[in-house]
């Protein structure tokens, strides 16, 4: 332990990582741009710059606290230096503010309007890019890039595909693809990390929000919404609610507003994705082939496993995400006159994940030639939707989701959290409701936020070793693990996005530690709250599989991957 004097102030510290934690520590909110406490330390922005009682001037990101530091925050000197920095930037960057998609959101501006930037004195003689709108995942906006390499470390260090990276020198510096290819001719998986950390508009989701107003407005069509787990612990912090505050009902109410038909849950959809992937693992588990079996719920992880480890390919469950199987079921069940009215059917997810935008155009997830999923808007693009419609969102009356495929169980929900799915499984394989053994299931090691968990499961007197892994720089390491016979395991759950769905590419971002806590208690609590916890137990589904699924099961629920 040691102390600090900042700005006069006298703090402690301990394993703070860098002087900004303490100053931040102090309740000073120093200005950073590209600081992220995940990734690795870059100190390109030089905002955090602080100064000594020496007079020495340095950024507090990169410096080690030490004992006796006398620091000054906000000095003439430091206001001045920061300013400048803006200016300098400014000069650099597209400045269409108005219709820059970020504008009102954007960590630059933000600052500018902070530090009192009220002119650029500088000329912009940087060449105009164009625009990489490649990707059906996000788009690339070079003209309002500021090189604070966020991107190019998250899509490194924490996703481990290098996509992206710094290109040129000096003035000419970009961030871009290797050889300036587009974005869709790189390894990229479209799960949006790098678009979370960007602090403008360089890298923003590629909307389809115009396409879904159009078939809103269609008096000859009809609309069909489902609402991913995470999203209704995500999105009530945008209009006065608390941190992680379920609000699914009030979603599905200003959705029905929207002009949405029909608003149905996905947590239907992971309900029937754990009884089928409960059928497939049981299936290898005995057979001993294609083991262990890999998730395949996440897009952007089964991309990243065909791109770099096509020999696990075989090993991914053949079963559709839960958007996919629901896409699939309300296609079909649509088909019946009475219950398309004549209408065309437009089928919308609203999901956490960019990366959904790339999975309903996959072929393996067509059903007989045909697309499921029309289209998928991420939490934000409903946000901005809601906004512009002029609705208020806690004015709008609670109301359920819509029957037949509007319930699902407590396993369904908690597939947004990383684990849940796995949880999901292992309560399917335990027999009956006795408390202590749910209990124990919760109490695995299959809760809480690690990259890798590693838990065991008793199943029939055999025992069944579990990995439960969030983040592809984790799924990497855990790979190599299997592939150089470190590591053996049964089942191993992979989500692409940090902590799982919740931390999805498509979720409003300036989401730090306390929101990931409140939106992961929030899915958890929703759970205790549902009377239905077993996926197999949920009748909407039992009664599914009697009518409408019967004699289809594969030909709606499955798919086959072809690693290419």
């Amino acid at each position: 332990m040691g102390i600090m004097t900042i700005d006069g102030q006298a703090i402690e510290f301990t394993d703070e990582p860098n002087v900004l934690s303490v100053i931040r520590k102090a309740g000073i909110d120093i200005p950073t741009l590209c600081y992220h406490s995940e990734l690795s330390i870059y100190g390109a922005c030089r905002l955090c710059t602080v100064e000594d009682d020496r007079g020495k001037t340095f950024a507090s990101c990169s410096e080690k606290p030490r004992d006796g530091m006398i620091i000054y925050t906000n000095t003439p000197r430091l206001m001045r230096y920061r300013k400048l920095i803006l200016e300098l930037l400014l000069a650099a960057h597209c400045r269409d503010c108005t219709t820059c998609i970020k504008s009102g959101e954007c960590h630059l501006q933000e600052l500018a309007h902070r530090m009192g930037v009220h002119e650029i004195r500088f000329e912009n003689v940087r060449e105009i890019q164009p625009i990489d709108t490649s990707s059906h995942a996000i788009i690339r906006d070079p003209n309002k890039c500021i090189l604070c390499g966020d991107c190019v470390r998250m899509c490194d260090n924490v996703q481990n595909i290098n996509a992206i990276d710094f290109a040129y020198r000096g003035t000419d510096a970009q961030v871009i693809p290797a050889f300036n290819k587009k974005i869709a001719e790189t390894d990229c998986v479209g799960c949006g990390q790098c678009r979370v950390v960007c602090p403008t508009g360089a890298i923003s989701i590629h909307t389809n929000i115009d396409e879904v107003w159009e078939a809103l407005a269609d008096k000859n069509t009809k609309v069909i919404a489902q609402i991913a787990p995470a999203v209704r612990v995500a999105i009530g912090d945008n209009f006065g609610y608390a941190k992680g505050e379920n609000v699914m009902g009030k979603l599905v109410g200003v959705l029905h507003r929207l002009g949405f038909d029909e608003v149905y849950d996905t947590s239907y959809g992971a309900d029937l994705t754990v009884v089928e992937e409960y059928k497939e693992f049981i299936e290898r588990f005995t057979s001993g082939e294609k083991m262990p079996l890999f998730t395949s719920c996440c897009p952007a992880w089964v991309k990243y496993c065909e791109n770099k480890y096509p020999e696990f390919v075989p090993n991914l469950s053949t079963c559709r995400s839960p958007q996919q199987m629901f896409g699939a079921v309300v296609r079909e069940y649509y088909k019946d006159p009475e219950k398309n009215e004549g209408k065309k059917i437009v089928s919308v997810s609203i999901m956490p994940c960019t990366a959904k935008k790339e999975e309903i155009l996959r072929p393996e997830s067509y059903t007989n030639g045909k697309q499921d999923v029309d289209y998928v808007l991420t939490t934000t693009e409903i946000v901005r939707m809601i906004r512009k419609s002029g609705i208020v969102f806690d004015k709008v009356e609670i109301e359920a989701a819509d029957v037949p495929f509007g319930i699902g169980s407590g396993s369904g929900v908690i597939f947004g959290v990383t684990g849940g799915v796995t949880e999901a499984v292992l309560r399917r394989l335990q027999q009956g409701h006795n408390r202590v053994d749910m209990e124990s299931i919760k109490k695995s090691g299959v809760r809480g936020d690690d990259g890798i968990k590693v838990l065991t499961y008793n199943y029939n007197g055999r025992e069944i070793k579990a990995a439960v892994v969030n983040g592809l720089a984790n799924a990497d390491k855990v790979l190599q693990q299997i592939k150089n016979h470190e590591a053996e395991y049964d089942f191993v759950e992979v989500m692409a996005c940090r902590r799982g769905c919740i931390m999805g590419g498509g979720q409003p971002v300036n989401a730090g530690p306390r929101t990931r806590k409140a939106r992961m208690k929030g899915l958890y609590d929703t759970d205790v709250n549902t009377q239905i916890k077993k996926s197999n137990e949920n009748p909407m589904i039992l009664s599914l599989y009697d009518t409408l699924l019967k004699g289809k099961e594969h030909e709606l629920l499955h798919r086959n991957f072809s690693g290419k």
